[in-house]
């Protein structure tokens, strides 16, 4: 990966101006001459930042490279890559800076935020200037990196290696330094093999590779002999690709095959060759066309807002955080306002409040009767103002757990009205009637309200059945020895997500009350699906529906929502803190339509005259079948799964995940390769059946294969079955918490076929 991780608590040694194999990593970057990441290369002593004790010095400087930055800890990995940076806030914008750097001028503090599940780095330079040159310059490099090729990411990538690799700084590689070299890139290969490369690049007899030499044994690993193979059964003996090869070869993607279309990407591609002049495409245009976006097997024209948005809420499948709140576990571990960033920021779109008495009149969130710290109601909702609508316009629902006295709730109800504003629905939109839910369309930039609401004839009810429906696995007994009354102020403020105890369906039907909003167990809502699926879909097109993960999942594990889909659940609540295949199901739903956090249902779910039931789909109301065939043909740059130790090379494997409804379910395998993570070669083909593709999701999985213990994972890629573009593919792999693994990628070719 780039920007790998060292174990040391110095930073690598510099060798002077002279480190070649450096600058020709940080050439591919571009940003060598810039006065910022000059800046940034000399290193600066910057203070974290953690609580109101806890602020210490630490070293942090750019390495060679170009893309890591070394940063002096005790307890993590010292050295983290650009391309794991997901934003850079300036001033006091994150919880700590909120919280504890108030004796600090903003324009000195600065806060890293990674993707994935590291937590944020709060900062503080020794003056302004020191602090503008660091946030320009992140901001610069985390720029150029969203705008860099995957070809430039593995040359800088061997760069970077081959720079480790050359111990004794004289930018030149030796037989023992390649060999190492190799090792770190996670491919082991016998000496015979790495002598004969060696002298095949040795040009000049002299026993070691020179610069000339090192780019020439770039290109020898940089290889794709599949990809030539496939380009030259399209350009023929020509070996370039003219319109017409390129039309054929489109076609044969189910791409869109137009002369204006494949003129395009004679010109798009063709400027890393000449044949741009030509209308001709060489193999280096190819390999740039087939490594770009349009290569990906995630459709493109998914990544934006594609789907018909004005239908009504309950038509849509939407994104849904359980205890939003928390940061690990469900019984100890803290409560972060950066919990709700995180969530935010991957298109979250139904967030969780659990709302306590606090000391000072001010009502505090944590999860009760446990040991997880305690954060300020007010200061959440200041948090979900600011980032509510950062990567998706439409509306977040916030679901209240109110535990709070009277008081209390008044002041709630002042802090949701005073900070959100105009943000917050307090009445119907246009004034309509509540026969209907209105649209993700017609409530953007709004941030809605669930919870309990008094009776329309103005009597007190009773807000606990919603807190006992969502803790019945937990305390029960001691909600109930402390009912609330609800007050008109907070009551008011609920328009569209009554929440509202599940009697029947009948009961549903007869009474037809679109804004009330039923929660369920996961074991309960199972069970409904189960026993009446098709039910449970009807209920599904005229109301929301909440599932939640059962109490006893301490460590916040999640359920698999993929069978809360399949009855047409729309907030499926999963603990965004917890990565694993559950939560990567839901990222790779939530891919499609622009990150949006809302997926419209299938027709056959949103029609209530169509009789579809998960467990029994019939032609005419779901039904559809299809035949993916999957051919696992290569992998390119996996990480290695152990880092620390430089033999341990990966034994990779592919495992192929089919989720849907249950007769859709199935796992497939390829054979494991030994000793080569960097370049493995497996040409398998896997099969599935797939009976209601519009509810599908895939999984690609690759494993590190362990003849005595169980797989280690490596990466994986998850994405619907109708964001899949057919033919020859990259699927450009993610870690365990998301972040990506770039430049690691899969190799494959999709056929679709009806049945």
């Amino acid at each position: 990966m780039i920007g790998s991780r060292s174990g040391s608590l110095e930073p690598p040694p510099r060798d002077g101006d002279g480190k070649k194999l450096a600058l020709k990593a940080f050439q591919k970057v571009g940003l060598h001459e810039d006065d910022d990441v000059k800046y940034m290369l000399r290193g600066s002593k910057l203070r974290k930042v953690k609580s109101s004790k806890w602020k210490k010095d630490r070293q942090m400087k750019l390495q060679e490279d170009g893309l890591s930055i070394w940063y002096e800890s005790r307890n993590k990995p010292p050295t983290f890559s650009v391309m794991d940076i997901q934003d850079i806030q300036e001033g006091h914008q994150s919880d700590v800076m909120t919280k504890h750097g108030g004796s600090f001028l903003q324009k000195r503090c600065f806060t890293i935020v990674f993707t994935g599940s590291r937590s944020s780095l709060d900062l503080v330079a020794a003056s302004e200037e020191e602090g503008r040159c660091w946030v320009r310059g992140l901001k610069k490099l985390t720029g150029r990196v969203a705008t860099m090729s995957q070809q430039d990411k593995i040359e800088h990538l061997i760069h970077q290696h081959l720079q480790k690799a050359d111990k004794n700084n004289d930018n030149k590689i030796s037989f023992k330094e390649m060999k190492n070299m190799l090792k770190m890139i996670n491919l082991k290969v016998n000496d015979d093999y790495v002598n004969s490369i060696f002298q095949q690049c040795d040009k000049s007899k002299t026993n070691k590779l020179e610069e000339h030499e090192i780019e020439e044994f770039c290109k020898l690993l940089m290889h794709r002999p599949e990809l030539e193979q496939i380009f030259q059964q399209f350009s023929g003996q020509e070996q370039t690709l003219t319109i017409e090869g390129l039309q054929h070869f489109l076609k044969e993607q189910k791409e869109m095959v137009t002369k204006e279309n494949c003129s395009n990407i004679m010109q798009k591609y063709g400027l890393y060759d000449n044949g741009k002049l030509n209308q001709v495409l060489t193999f280096d245009g190819f390999m740039m066309y087939m490594l770009s976006p349009e290569g990906n097997i995630f459709n493109p024209d998914h990544e934006k807002v594609y789907q018909d948005m004005s239908q009504p809420l309950s038509h849509y499948f939407i994104s849904t955080s359980h205890n939003t709140y928390l940061m690990e576990d469900q019984l100890g571990g803290p409560s972060s306002t950066e919990a709700y960033i995180r969530a935010l920021l991957r298109g979250c779109r139904c967030v969780e409040l659990d709302c306590w008495e606090g000391q000072n009149g001010e009502p505090i969130i944590y999860h009760g009767y446990t040991l997880t710290s305690k954060i300020l109601f007010k200061d959440v909702i200041t948090t979900i103002r600011d980032y509510a609508f950062t990567v998706s316009p439409y509306p977040v629902i916030l679901s209240l757990e109110n535990h709070c006295g009277k008081e209390q709730q008044t002041v709630m109800a002042r802090h949701l009205k005073g900070i959100l504003g105009n943000m917050l629905v307090t009445a119907p939109v246009d004034d309509k009637v509540l026969n209907e839910l209105p649209s993700p369309e017609e409530l953007k930039r709004k941030i809605l309200i669930k919870g309990k609401k008094l009776k329309s004839g103005g009597s007190t009810a009773m807000q606990q059945e919603e807190a006992t429906d969502e803790c019945e696995e937990e305390n029960v007994k001691n909600e109930k020895k402390n009912k609330k009354k609800l007050t008109r102020e907070l009551s008011d403020l609920v328009i569209y997500c009554q929440s509202t105890h599940f009697q029947s369906f009948d009961q549903t039907w007869s009474r037809q009350v679109s804004h009330e909003t039923s929660s369920f167990s996961e074991t309960k809502a199972k069970r409904l699906i189960a026993e009446n699926g098709f039910s449970f879909v009807v209920h599904n097109t005229l109301q929301l529906s909440k599932v939640y993960p059962l109490g006893s999942r301490v460590s916040s594990s999640n359920f698999n929502p993929q069978e809360m889909w399949n009855g047409g659940c729309q907030l499926v609540a999963l603990n965004f803190q917890k990565p694993g295949m559950e939560m990567d199901l839901n990222k790779g739903k939530f891919r499609q339509n622009g990150r949006s956090g809302y997926i419209l249902k299938p027709s056959f779910m949103r029609d209530r005259s169509v009789p579809f039931d998960p467990a029994r789909p019939m032609e005419g109301s779901g039904l559809d079948r299809k035949q993916l065939i999957i051919d696992v043909i290569t992998a390119q740059q996996l990480p290695k799964v152990n880092k620390d130790k430089k033999n341990s090379i990966v034994d990779p494997l592919v495992r192929v995940e089919i989720h849907g409804v249950p007769e859709d379910n199935a796992t497939k395998k390829t054979k494991h390769i030994e000793n080569n993570g960097f370049n493995p070669v497996w040409n398998e083909s896997l099969s599935f059946t797939v009976s209601v593709p519009e509810l599908t999701l895939i999984r690609f999985l690759v494993e590190d294969y362990d003849s005595s213990s169980s797989n280690d994972f490596i990466g994986q890629f998850t994405l619907p079955f109708t964001s899949v573009k057919e033919g020859y593919r990259h699927i450009h792999l993610l870690a365990r918490d998301s972040a990506p693994l770039s430049p690691a990628t899969l190799f494959v070719r999709v056929r679709i076929k009806s049945v």
